[in-house]
């Protein structure tokens, strides 16, 4: 029977409670390593990638040769690793005969292979072979716009797969706001046929246009590559409703004195304790008092002119 360990001390447990699923992901971490053998332009690729997110991805430089996704019992290096590094995406790159310069892209949920896309690459250009001003260079860690262009995003089940997974393999820290000043790249993938995409990595320059919003030109900075689609494997439906979940079907913790009513909306209760008004001192030259003593004054002075004129009278 296996032995569950439970953290005893409570560092060890809030660092394992941030490496925990969440309801709310933040910005996932790639881990980038190879296979037994690999070719030139494949270690470029990978290279590439690295830069493009650099500050969140882990890059691994040996040779790793029992590492075979699409296959049983292939993934359990994969899974270690993602444990290891906490990364929830992971970009691995072989060379063979028969799959040249070939890259898996898959995705983990609790550090568990979750879906898996499979690519060659082709007609690969680097950066270094693009000449453009520098000053428009994309900075490190910037949020990008990703743009998919072409039917097949949304007809073909290959290229549906590969947008997701390309989506939060590009996509970076998950943020609520942007400022329009700080966007500077984009990412442009182009269906070409059912199973190539283009995709390209462009700097953004704002210019003026007589409006609010600027006009925005591309300039491509690279690098640039087709990647053809070769396999996929789509996660089970148990799978993908517990990895779907979302914070509406986290239950609400309940507020105190506070209430929601359809018409009036959130109620909240205010308790205040007891004032103790009859306890409290006047202070000596009160508006009241002195409002008292001038009635009673000027009742006494009625009194005594009335008894002084009935008097007179008699």
């Amino acid at each position: 029977m296996m032995k569950i360990k439970t953290p005893k001390k409570g560092r060890v447990k809030r660092e394992l409670d941030k490496r925990a699923p969440k309801l709310v992901e933040t910005g996932k971490k790639t881990l980038i390593l190879q296979g037994t053998k690999t070719s030139g332009t494949l270690n470029s690729v990978l290279s590439e990638i690295y830069h493009l997110k650099k500050g969140g991805a882990v890059r691994f430089t040996r040779k790793n040769d029992n590492i075979r996704p699409f296959e049983s019992g292939g993934e359990t290096s994969l899974e270690f690793f993602s444990l290891k590094t906490d990364c929830s995406i992971f970009v691995y790159g072989s060379h063979s005969k028969k799959r040249p310069n070939n890259l898996v892209i898959g995705r983990m949920y609790d550090h568990h292979v979750y879906d898996l896309v499979e690519v060659g690459v082709e007609n690969f250009k680097s950066i270094e072979s693009f000449t453009y001003d520098k000053k428009i260079a994309p900075r490190v860690g910037s949020k990008p716009f990703i743009a998919f262009i072409g039917e097949g995003f949304e007809n073909v089940d290959e290229l549906k797969h590969l947008k997701e997974v390309l989506l939060d393999l590009l996509r970076g820290e998950v943020v609520e706001n942007i400022n329009l000043a700080g966007l500077d790249r984009a990412y442009v993938c182009t269906a070409i046929s059912s199973n190539k995409v283009y995709l390209t990595h462009c700097a953004l320059r704002l210019k003026k246009s007589g409006t609010v919003v600027p006009r925005m030109e591309l300039v491509e900075v690279g690098p640039s590559m087709d990647l053809v689609v070769r396999r996929h494997r789509l996660p089970n439906e148990g799978l993908r409703k517990e990895a779907m979940k979302t914070a509406k079907d986290q239950p609400k913790k309940k507020v105190k004195n506070v209430s929601s009513d359809a018409i009036q909306g959130t109620i909240g209760k205010i308790y205040i304790p007891d004032q103790k008004v009859g306890e409290m001192a006047l202070p000596n030259k009160a508006k009241g008092v002195k409002r008292e003593r001038r009635e009673a004054k000027n009742k006494e002075a009625n009194e005594h002119a009335s008894k002084k004129q009935k008097e007179e009278s008699e």
